[in-house]
């Protein structure tokens, strides 16, 4: 299975602290790749590397083989490296529909000041009608963003960053402040999406983690202390120990 996204020796200091400690884990294309760790462990800091946000003090970041570790966020995603955030960042006063028509318009590097001209272009319209068809939030497509609910929210920031056609989705917790429905129903989009794009899963939700995951990396202290399958992750020692004893996050 070929590498989408490999990262070697990252690390990252602020003053005294040791954010990022050689951080080093690979995505496979078709792979759903969750990184976990307690409050603190870095993983905010990591993924802001790999989006770009931070600039590493060392290591390197390979997107499809090529080394982005230089490049800005808008270059980065510009070669295939989408993100979704813990907060949702959305258009409230335009509808379901318009938002995902900028985000495909953003990504065919239109101008996205007007939306008419987003309507007169109609393979834009068709693709945002066709995205929007095979979602959960089919049927919904004229409702304003700020009438949805949080989890509706959190599919639609979810499908505008696939409308960018990334190589590889870092999503950082998707579930956060979803109820169990609206948990189980992310779970289910997630699973549809691994077909089309790999992903790198920030999440505390260890029930998603454990139903999603193909391979898990664990994060403390800024460093990767486990790597491994959903089963291998269980049963290391060091994770539980991680994770304060508290076996009921891990089974």
């Amino acid at each position: 299975m070929s590498v989408v996204l490999s990262v070697r020796g990252l690390r990252k200091r602020f003053g005294g602290l040791v954010a990022t400690d050689d951080v080093t884990l690979d995505v496979a294309a078709g792979e759903i790749h969750a990184l976990i760790g307690p409050n603190g462990a870095g993983k905010s800091t990591l993924v802001n590397q790999l989006s770009g946000e931070l600039v590493a003090d060392a290591g390197t970041i390979h997107l499809m083989e090529e080394d982005i570790t230089g490049l800005s966020v808008a270059e980065r995603v510009a070669r295939g490296l989408g993100r979704t955030f813990q907060i949702t960042s959305l258009l409230d006063d335009m509808t379901v529909m318009q938002n995902v028509g900028m985000a495909l318009q953003a990504h065919e590097g239109g101008n996205f000041r007007i939306w008419d001209a987003v309507q007169k272009r109609r393979s834009v319209w068709e693709r945002a009608k066709a995205i929007l068809r095979d979602s959960l939030l089919t049927g919904r497509e004229a409702a304003l963003v700020a009438d949805l609910s949080h989890g509706e929210k959190k599919q639609l920031e979810l499908l505008m960053a696939m409308a960018m056609a990334p190589r590889i989705m870092l999503l950082d917790e998707p579930m956060a402040g979803l109820g169990h429905l609206e948990s189980q129903a992310m779970i289910g989009q997630l699973e549809k999406l691994k077909a089309q794009t790999a992903i790198l899963l920030i999440e505390h939700d260890m029930e998603a983690v454990f139903a999603l995951a193909d391979r898990v990396s664990v994060l403390v202290y800024g460093r990767i202390i486990a790597q491994g399958s959903v089963d291998e992750i269980r049963s290391n020692p060091a994770v539980r120990e991680a994770y304060l004893g508290a076996e009921d996050e891990l089974c």
